[in-house]
């Protein structure tokens, strides 16, 4: 759901990107005065497991794929300010390093996946949570949560095509919620599978924004949450489906695609996640992958620095 560079016009550029940079500020500050000490290395977890899970789509119907979003699986385990904050550092290295999304749309696709996936997605959670209580209800709540993360992200984005008019709202609007609707349910099940598991592993992390998690703890999960994430990229990213994403199809379907720039604002390092100088596809997304972990740890250890700063 990246939008690419040359989809949107000036105005919703500028709108989105205002949005988002009062939306991020917020975030920031809420997080700076609200998260744990301790909990602020797990937001370099959340970051790498965010972006190498991005890596795996998965295939829905009519030769479309789709990807885990993970707004509400982070918005659960740290709260939302922290959400958004993770979002944020993943797609702007998406977006940079591989020329993932647009630079000029860049403050769109925030907006869309990092603040209104999470807000609206953490809300949700909360009321259905509030109204079914329980675990089975966590997971109903962590189900719906999910799919209307999804669509959320995805109807702002079909506001954003229309209002820029590249492709009429009565056109776009039922594409876009069409097939992000079935991407949303892979979304809840693979979201509401990891809820399960830390729930039976570690299930303090459920309740990690009441308090402080113990020292062991945090370093524990840290340590087996980045050999998921590089287990990830190593052993599964390369087997990822290669069909189109929702955005990509709906494109391609109304012939919006050929308005995207080919030639970048700035130039990517590792563009289309093929690692220069790596022959073999496999490899090269797999190194990909790995310098993608490995940024996203230095950019969001950065930021963890300035949080530890806090009073």
């Amino acid at each position: 759901m990246h939008i690419p560079d040359g989809f949107l016009d000036a105005k919703v550029i500028i709108a989105a990107t205002a949005l988002t940079v009062i939306g991020v500020g917020a975030a920031w500050r809420q997080t700076k005065k609200q998260l744990p000490q301790q909990q602020i290395p797990l937001l370099g977890l959340a970051a790498a497991f965010v972006f190498a899970a991005q890596m795996l789509n998965f295939p829905v119907a009519g030769g479309t794929s789709g990807h885990l979003l993970g707004a509400v699986l982070i918005s659960v385990l740290l709260g939302p300010s922290a959400a958004i904050i993770v979002m944020t550092a993943v797609l702007v290295v998406q977006c940079f390093l591989f020329a993932d999304g647009g630079v000029l749309a860049l403050g769109a696709n925030i907006f869309n996946m990092a603040v209104m996936g999470v807000l609206v997605g953490n809300a949700v959670y909360r009321i259905v949570l509030r109204i079914l209580g329980g675990e089975r209800g966590r997971i109903a709540a962590v189900a719906i949560a999910s799919w209307g993360s999804v669509m959320t992200a995805a109807l702002c984005c079909a506001g954003e095509l229309a209002w820029s008019r590249t492709v009429p709202w009565l056109t776009v609007f039922p594409a876009m919620a069409g097939i992000h609707a079935l991407i949303g349910v892979g979304e809840a099940v693979i979201v509401c599978l990891v809820i399960t598991a830390i729930k039976k592993t570690r299930p303090e992390l459920l309740t990690a924004t009441s308090g402080p998690l113990p020292a062991r703890t945090a370093a524990t999960v840290i340590v087996y949450g980045a050999v998921i994430a590089l287990g990830l990229v190593i052993f599964v990213s390369p087997f990822a489906s290669t069909w189109p994403d929702g955005l990509e199809t709906v494109a391609a379907k109304f012939g919006f695609d050929r308005q995207a720039v080919t030639h970048p604002v700035l130039p990517s390092l590792i563009p289309e996640y093929k690692f220069p100088g790596v022959d073999s596809i496999m490899f090269a997304k797999i190194a990909a992958g790995i310098a993608g972990v490995a940024v996203i740890l230095l950019l969001v250890f950065f930021f963890s620095r300035r949080l530890k700063g806090k009073t």
